[in-house]
């Protein structure tokens, strides 16, 4: 997109990491929101765990819905097709901003990250001031999971300050024979006594 490398089939673990990592936090994920629908590895997962009872999947590009429905992508139209699944062709920062303690989980897999933008107008979704919409938008023990082609010491901050809490995973990925490194920044909504 934009000439620079955004989403693959064949390398897809880290993908799948940002659910595995988002559901092992906890206990009921019942109600999921997913920033960025890509080519489904990150929705399938969520979908294999018999806890969640809806996700919310947010995609402003057309052409990436169109592919996942038409069978482009094969396993799309299966994906979309259960009953939990809840498609939003619209910027999900509006609908962060829209909800109240409405979701357990929060994944963000959008662009490349905060500091590999294919889309300068992504900025604002790593800005605190998301950050704290996503805060606001989670429930209790809610967790918020954000993916990046790197490492970012400056979203790292962000959400420890808004959390008081952060985690930053490396995993190791073979990009084309290419080893390198994708990360998921974590935070956790403190849960209430």
């Amino acid at each position: 997109m934009n000439g620079v490398f955004v989403m693959d089939t064949v390398e897809t673990s880290s993908e799948r990491a940002l659910a595995h990592e988002a559901l092992a936090h906890h206990k009921q994920p019942s109600e999921v929101l997913v920033g960025g629908l890509g080519l489904g590895f990150t929705l399938a997962e969520l979908l294999q765990d018999p806890r969640v009872e809806r996700v919310s999947v947010v995609e402003r590009d057309s052409a990436v819905i169109g592919w996942m429905r038409d069978g482009t992508v094969p396993h799309g139209p299966a994906l979309l097709a259960d009953p939990r699944v809840h498609l939003y062709e619209r910027d999900v920062a509006d609908l962060v901003r829209e909800s109240l303690a409405a979701f357990d989980l929060i994944l963000l897999d959008v662009d490349n990250g905060p500091d590999n933008l294919v889309h300068l107008d992504n900025a604002a979704l790593y800005q605190p001031a998301l950050i704290a919409a996503c805060r606001a938008a989670l429930r209790p023990a809610g967790s918020l999971v954000v993916w990046s082609a790197a490492h970012s010491p400056v979203l790292h901050d962000t959400l420890a300050a808004e959390f008081g809490n952060a985690i930053a995973t490396s995993y190791e990925v073979d990009l084309q024979g290419r080893a390198e490194h994708y990360w998921l920044h974590s935070a956790r909504v403190a849960s209430r006594s």
